[in-house]
């Protein structure tokens, strides 16, 4: 899921060196996402739109082995 996750945020940053995920220490099933400052607006996207689409196909991979996720963009 952290693969998914780095694959589809270097795709859409113009700095994809400066990408990261790391998992919630508490809660397993919760991904954070850290981007370059000046990246933030590519990921977020016009009225959350690119955030909400992460997080679904993200839903949509937990679900096929049968796991509950959500992401947050830090």
């Amino acid at each position: 899921m952290q693969e998914l996750l780095l694959t589809i945020a270097k795709g859409l940053v113009e700095n994809p060196d400066e990408v990261t995920v790391t998992v919630d220490e508490n809660n397993k099933n919760v991904y954070h996402l850290h981007v370059a400052e000046s990246d933030m607006g590519r990921v977020i996207g016009k009225q959350g739109r690119i955030a909400k689409a992460i997080r679904v196909v993200m839903r949509a991979a937990a679900t096929r082995s049968n796991e509950k996720v959500s992401v947050e963009i830090d």
